[in-house]
């Protein structure tokens, strides 16, 4: 399925018209940060750093939110079947599935749940929310990179960031109901008490 629509075509012109040597390098280098690889090792440290804090809600948090919106995904891409932009346009051989991109919603989804763990566990964070920033900036870095490499239309890109962004909204109220419901109930201890700063 093409589904291309003029904004799209638009968009992706005019990318191929910046292209310049110094822009497609570091293109591709900050295209490589949403890499599958690079991301699950990302999510795995961080889990695994969260766990051995004790932060175990939050390495639960990550790891699963991480794992389900990589399935999510996936599926999303097998059931829209959506063609990526026309070869002469693609800066490197691809033949996935265009809708959602894959790099722009994991990216949002990654980034997202550690910023939710990071303000949830860090008080240094809680008093600097400013860094929070960071999250959603490094994914939209990401997924404009997808557009000027010709790999995926900008709607794509831009469904991978509201999904998600979604997606991080709906895991963090999960996984905030589920502890909440379960120190309720006396299956997991109680957190300790906030240093005041």
């Amino acid at each position: 399925m093409y589904a291309a629509n003029p904004v799209d075509d638009a968009v992706t012109d005019a990318a191929v018209d910046l292209r310049v040597p110094v822009l497609t390098d570091l293109a591709f280098v900050v295209t490589a940060i949403g890499n599958t690889v690079v991301l699950a090792l990302v999510v795995t440290i961080a889990a695994a750093g969260l766990a051995l804090r004790g932060q175990r809600d939050e390495a639960i948090l990550v790891a699963a939110g991480s794992i389900g919106g990589y399935v999510l995904m996936v599926g999303i891409k097998q059931l829209v079947a959506r063609s990526r932009p026309p070869l002469p346009d693609r800066l490197f051989a691809i033949d996935t599935y265009s809708f959602p991109s894959g790099h722009a919603m994991i990216s949002m989804v990654v980034f997202g749940l550690l910023a939710v763990a990071a303000h949830r566990s860090s008080s240094w964070v809680r008093a600097h929310p400013l860094v929070l920033l960071l999250a959603p900036a490094a994914s939209i870095a990401i997924g404009c990179t997808r557009v000027y490499l010709g790999v995926h239309w900008a709607s794509d890109v831009v469904a991978g960031w509201v999904l998600g962004a979604l997606w991080v909204m709906l895991c963090a109220w999960i996984s905030r109901r589920c502890a909440t419901r379960l120190r309720r109930h006396g299956r997991i201890p109680p957190r300790a008490a906030r240093p005041a700063r």
